[in-house]
């Protein structure tokens, strides 16, 4: 296996609606990286998967509702892009102005993943309706028009709790195990480790956000290789209740829906 870790950003220009994005991302990779190999790890944006597989609300098709429109006011957002985040949300936890927080699939996050970046004017685009499932389709179809044995991850670009910026962080996987658990190894005096578990798949994708940017880049993709991960048949990336999360968890007994 490749012993030197290296990130190569695929560029392919425009993603559509419809656009075979594995036989578009193959292509790219020939000329940065000579293509793929097996072991290889591919993150891609969440934003490209779902603009090809359709997942485009325009917005001009939408009718706030008044919950809509009174949370738009609210937080000074267009009371479509409101409508569409409710649709995309499991329950909404509180906001700032221009942007509502969000449960979704067990998850925290802004407007539920719905974004306007990278989006066609005038449109917005929700997370893939099944980024576990998204990952899996791609990984295949890697294998099949490759015959390479890669792992996949769909990456979203996250704020943290008190900190500026963004990283990435995984919503989908499939091929690599998205945790590891590191609890019972030892540390460097011997102490036995009793919390810790390695976001590996989060990892990954904020390496691979360095070279894949999050503006007019046009790099939608970055294969990862040289990490020596396995691959294997894992799907899926791990959750947990918001009772067992520390931030979560500080506030949930005085947690209501708006």
């Amino acid at each position: 296996m490749n012993s030197k870790f290296e990130v190569f950003g695929i560029k392919t220009g425009i993603i559509r609606s419809g656009d075979p994005i594995a036989d578009r991302i193959i292509a790219a990779a020939g000329p940065v990286c000579g293509g793929f190999e097996d072991g290889d790890i591919v993150v891609l944006a969440e934003t490209a998967m779902a603009t090809a597989e359709g997942n485009i609300v325009d917005l001009s098709t939408v009718t706030p509702t008044k919950r809509a429109q009174e949370l738009g006011e609210q937080f000074q957002m267009d009371p479509r892009t409101v409508e569409v985040v409710l649709q995309e949300s499991d329950s909404i936890v509180g906001g700032i102005p221009g942007f509502l927080l969000c449960m979704k699939n067990g998850t925290l996050l802004p407007n539920a993943g719905v974004d306007a970046s990278n989006a066609p004017p005038g449109c917005v685009t929700p997370l893939p309706v099944d980024p576990d499932k998204s990952a899996s389709f791609f990984r295949n179809a890697v294998k099949k028009l490759t015959g390479k044995d890669v792992g996949v991850i769909i990456a979203d670009s996250r704020t943290h709790a008190m900190r500026l910026g963004c990283s990435g962080v995984a919503i989908g996987a499939a091929g690599i195990t998205a945790v590891i658990d590191d609890r019972g190894r030892s540390d460097l005096f011997g102490r036995k480790l009793e919390v810790t578990k390695r976001a590996v798949a989060d990892n990954i994708a904020s390496a691979a956000e360095l070279v894949m940017g999050e503006a007019d880049e046009c790099t939608p993709a970055a294969i990862v290789r040289g990490i020596g991960l396995p691959i294997g048949d894992h799907i899926g990336v791990e959750t947990i209740d918001a009772t067992e999360c520390i931030f979560m968890g500080t506030f949930h007994k005085g947690h209501n829906d708006w």
